[in-house]
């Protein structure tokens, strides 16, 4: 993407995605130890919210947790279940950038009734309606978005809990890579993707997303229905050679993020030639595949934040040779469900 072209600049779609690198190397890293020592002294985090402000934000920081060894419980789960759970020995954060989604308000009335001490929120308005349900609300610099889709703000929500948890654990280091980051995540959206490839998942019947379960090809999923109106799947790690390739198509196509490089043989024999579906693979990743590949840089423990925004870059690439007006779905709203008293 760029800029400087009107295809791209006429979408606040596209003008948001771009600002994420900005939002990341502006992001304050360090000012999150006070909730980092509320969470800790908890010792267990349950972090909710609806469709975009649950996914990438909450899995990419259990999956780092996970890889890392750090000793705190973390779990994620949507307002409505989540308020089935006993929740009493646990911090609770709601994130929902219109402070207004239905779920989670629900949720945090009931806990607020329960006398739970430990509400926790993250939005993009001050003093909404979650906000004023949470014994400590916080809000999102990034300001406002004008498209359905949830891009930028999804970056912000992410580093706000790596920073948050970090801290809770003792190991601050976030704040001194994110110039690194961010200068990687413009890479991965103004990069050049072969035409080709666009034209490939464009005419596609199915788009399915495979990779790992840090919310990166699950949330890309979602945006895939939302930017580009195509039925979408997410394929959990190697799920795509486990049963599922039974209704697969050869117009299909699958987008892996990452491949595990010992199981490209096992996918392309079951789901590429003529023995298997036929259908097309095509990998994004921080090395070259056996599969046609867009190329992104590595960022470390952070590489989830880069990935992102490499799909999103593909996203808008395929809404736009499909002619959509990206900022415009026909049935998505920016709030799926606002609360009503």
């Amino acid at each position: 993407m760029n800029l400087t072209e009107e295809r791209y600049s006429q979408f606040a779609l596209c003008r948001e995605m771009l600002q994420a690198p900005e939002i990341v190397s502006g992001f304050d890293a360090t000012s999150l130890s006070g909730i980092g020592a509320e969470i800790a002294a908890a010792g267990r985090l349950l972090m909710t919210g609806e469709g975009s402000s649950r996914i990438f934000p909450a899995k990419s920081v259990m999956t780092h947790a996970r890889r890392s060894g750090w000793a705190i419980e973390l779990a994620t789960e949507a307002g409505r279940q989540a308020s089935e759970y006993d929740l009493a020995a646990w911090a609770v954060f709601a994130l929902s950038n219109s402070g207004q989604t239905a779920e989670v308000i629900r949720l945090f009335k009931k806990l607020q009734a329960e006398g739970h001490g430990r509400r926790y929120s993250l939005s993009a308005k001050p003093n909404s309606t979650l906000e004023q349900m949470a014994t400590q609300g916080f809000v999102l610099s990034c300001g406002k978005e004008d498209a359905v889709a949830a891009t930028k703000s999804v970056v912000e929500q992410a580093l706000f809990y790596r920073a948050a948890l970090e801290h809770a654990v003792g190991r601050p280091a976030l704040a001194g890579r994110l110039s690194d980051l961010a200068l990687k995540i413009e890479a991965a959206l103004t990069a050049t993707i072969d035409p080709k490839l666009i034209e490939r998942i464009a005419s596609a019947g199915t788009i399915y997303w495979a990779g790992r379960n840090d919310g990166v090809t699950e949330e890309l999923t979602l945006k895939t229905n939302e930017i580009t109106r195509k039925k979408s799947d997410f394929l959990e790690g190697t799920y795509a050679v486990h049963g599922i390739e039974e209704v697969l198509d050869r117009n299909d196509v699958v987008l892996w993020v990452e491949p595990y490089e010992e199981s490209e043989d096992k996918f392309r024999e079951t789901l590429c030639g003529k023995k298997g579906v036929g259908l097309d693979i095509i990998a994004i990743a921080s090395r070259e595949t056996s599969f046609p590949t867009i190329q992104i840089p590595s960022a470390g423990g952070l590489d989830e934040f880069v990935q992102m925004a490499a799909g999103w870059s593909v996203l808008a690439e395929v809404g736009l040779s499909l002619g959509i007006n990206l900022d415009k779905p026909e049935r998505a709203r920016k709030v799926g469900n606002e609360f009503v008293e």
